[in-house]
């Protein structure tokens, strides 16, 4: 089975390719071999003679995308560490009014400390006058 697929694919299209130059040689199968040896150095030499080029277009085309590729990942990274730099300078200028609001409410809350400890301290004085006042009555003092 395998042969006669072989002989299809193959040897029909083969057998078409010499017909065709031996009727164009009128019959003669060495004008044939000829014009079929011709064709076959001219199809050669025109893929010979864009061989090269193609290289050289694929070379160029390779190193033009491959300076695109890094021009694209070079913006990616300085898009990225301006990112990087804005969020840190948010991110500082939130901790700068953190640590200001810390600073503030830390006085605020020594200076109401400061005025509630004084007012229990006058208490306390007066209350002790007054109870030495009254003390020292029972025990012969003023």
């Amino acid at each position: 089975m395998a042969g006669r697929k072989a002989f299809t694919f193959i040897g029909l299209p083969a057998a078409g390719v010499g017909a065709y130059y031996l009727y164009n040689a009128g019959g003669s199968p060495k004008v044939a071999e000829k014009q079929f040896e011709a064709d076959a150095a001219q199809l050669s030499s025109k893929v010979r003679s864009e061989l090269p080029g193609k290289e050289k277009e694929a070379k160029t085309s390779a190193k033009l995308y491959a300076q695109e590729a890094g021009d694209k990942l070079d913006r990616a990274v300085d898009d990225a560490k301006s990112a990087t730099n804005k969020v840190d300078a948010k991110l500082e200028s939130y901790r700068a009014s953190a640590e200001k609001r810390l600073d503030e409410s830390r006085r605020e809350t020594g200076q109401k400390l400061t005025s509630a400890v004084d007012t229990f301290d006058k208490t306390v004085e007066k209350k002790a006058a007054e109870t030495k006042g009254w003390l020292g009555g029972w025990f012969g003092g003023k």
